[in-house]
């Protein structure tokens, strides 16, 4: 069964992001839902096996555990989805660290929104074509 809308996750402990981030989602007829921990998107995917997001617009600084120790959990347990990371801080090595762990993009807030649509469009039309080949 397919979804007619995809799915975007937000996880940012900004809660002023995620608000903006999802409104500009919803904007563009996405289905979008925001989370403001790593922990809290683990729990939810853990309690609801249909919930399965499109995309993940991820922050990197976040406390407790952060947006590449999340990403890192999601492969562990075999989830395999598009990732894009945003920043307040470009440290050395953050963002080749979040691309050496597969993610789509490495967005440095504040970011422009019409880069965003344009990367979470190609992290969506990259899951699509991957689900035709398998």
């Amino acid at each position: 069964m397919s979804k007619s809308k995809p799915l975007i996750a937000i996880v940012d402990d900004d809660e002023s992001v995620c608000r903006a981030v999802r409104r500009l989602v919803r904007s563009l007829s996405i289905d979008a839902e925001t989370f403001t921990s790593g922990q809290e998107f683990l729990d939810l995917l853990e309690a609801m096996p249909s919930f399965h997001p499109d995309c993940l617009i991820l922050d990197v600084q976040m406390p407790g555990m952060n947006g590449l120790e999340l990403k890192n959990r999601l492969a562990i347990s075999g989830k395999t989805i598009p990732v894009i990371f945003i920043t307040a801080y470009d440290e050395v090595g953050v963002r080749e660290k979040a691309f050496a762990a597969g993610a789509v993009a490495f967005l440095r807030k504040p970011f422009n929104d019409e880069l965003l649509i344009k990367t979470m469009h190609g992290a969506l039309e990259g899951r699509r074509l991957g689900r035709q080949e398998s």
